[in-house]
């Protein structure tokens, strides 16, 4: 035969003096608001390493992104110099009286540009 004794215990008792806020029902709630602070303190930990991530991966993408963009100005840059160019040299023909060698050369440049056209068209 097992006996099992349960020891109950009231508030005073083997307690030492002074400490009452230790023990009983102000325990278990200051330990269930622990346990949920330390849950929510986790919980916004997880976010915020989330959005930390988030924002290096945006800022790499606006780093490469910029690289982009420079690159194509640099680009744009060179082709309105070269553009510039060939505007000189047309209007430097239609000065002149050589009307018929400036109406062949804007067949040519749109035919050019038609192939051109063709072939993008084609991929």
């Amino acid at each position: 035969m097992v006996v099992n004794l349960v020891t109950v215990s009231y508030k005073g008792e083997g307690v030492p003096p002074g400490n009452y806020g230790n023990y009983g029902y102000a325990n278990s709630g200051y330990s269930a608001c622990e346990e949920e602070n330390e849950r929510l303190t986790e919980s916004l930990r997880s976010k915020v390493t989330a959005i930390k991530s988030l924002s290096i991966e945006i800022g790499h993408e606006v780093k490469t992104q910029n690289k982009l963009l420079a690159e194509m100005d640099s680009q744009f840059d060179s082709t309105t110099g070269f553009l510039g160019k060939t505007m000189g040299k047309l209007k430097i023909l239609s000065r002149g009286s050589q009307t018929k060698l400036l109406c062949y050369m804007m067949l040519f440049s749109l035919f050019v540009f038609f192939i051109i056209y063709w072939i993008i068209k084609l991929r």
